[in-house]
């Protein structure tokens, strides 16, 4: 190889190479300014972005209301990561972290912080007794590829996404590697996939509200603009149910929510309550 890096012997911070998101990332953790968050009416709040792992929470949150579970509604507002309001002393309380989504359960005697997305499903489905089987068989399969999909979206997103969509060079190397792990993700899901209808199994299931965004909107073409790299036509099962999810009134309504991107029928940077999403669908063509 040409230009090998060198590690050096201790590593520190090289501003000048962090590409799209070098304005915001750094080694350490914690608030950068003094902000609190804004609180609505609605016992939930949630405070995210509507990428991938935003639109899980707001998928869950809108199944739950076509459910008609009025406990579920939810005031959402938009937590710009790329102007760094993750960082703000409000988002910091409640997530650690930084990083989307967070939730605040204000139906409690006490309000509940929530963050990490898997996290929030899983809180929301024991809530509101949906979307995660009760008896121990079901429910230890639901929660095995919901821990799938938390360890392997990574590769997706933070490996391929980065080097492919978002690295300030191509680089052959990272993207091969990340390219031959994505397309056995996929492989992994397809298979499973021609044996059930959704992910674990089959009933519909938090498994399938986590994974859909990531690799359902990635074999819909929604992600990366990599469908043809990856030749996700060839996952025939996992297509399948990427286009019959994709088709639920729900999943419609929750991956446009704490959006600023695409059509304009397709985002809405804050919800507050159903009107707000029936007004911005109704200019859908």
């Amino acid at each position: 190889m040409t230009n090998e890096y060198i590690p050096p012997q201790v590593w520190t911070m090289d501003s000048e190479s962090g590409g799209q998101w070098a304005s915001i990332n750094r080694p350490d953790s914690g608030a950068r300014h003094e902000q609190s968050l804004p609180v609505g009416q609605n016992p939930l709040q949630l405070y995210s972005m509507g990428t991938p792992n935003g639109q899980k929470v707001t998928i869950m949150l809108e199944e739950l209301l076509a459910l008609g579970e009025s406990g579920a509604e939810y005031d959402a507002y938009m937590i710009k990561i790329g102007d760094g309001d993750q960082f703000s002393s409000g988002f910091v309380d409640v997530n650690p972290n930084s990083k989307i989504p967070a939730m605040v359960d204000r139906s409690a005697d006490e309000p509940i912080n929530i963050f990490e997305s898997a996290s929030i499903l899983l809180y929301l489905a024991d809530k509101f007794g949906h979307f995660l089987p009760t008896d121990v068989r079901s429910r230890t399969e639901v929660m095995t590829w919901l821990f799938w999909l938390q360890g392997s979206a990574p590769y997706l997103g933070g490996g391929f996404g980065h080097f492919y969509a978002y690295a300030p060079e191509k680089l052959e190397y990272p993207i091969n590697r990340f390219s031959m792990e994505t397309k056995r993700q996929l492989d992994v899901l397809d298979k499973q996939l021609a044996k059930h209808a959704y992910i674990a199994g089959d009933t519909y299931s938090i498994a399938d509200m986590a994974t859909w965004p990531w690799y359902g909107n990635l074999v819909l073409g929604n992600l990366y603009d990599a469908a043809e790299f990856l030749d996700v036509a060839s996952y025939t099962h996992l297509v399948r149910w990427a286009n019959t999810i994709a088709q639920r009134e729900a999943v419609i309504r929750g991956r446009i929510v704490n959006r600023s991107w695409g059509e304009e029928w397709e985002q809405i940077e804050e919800r507050h309550s159903a009107e707000d999403l029936d007004k911005v669908l109704s200019k859908a063509p």
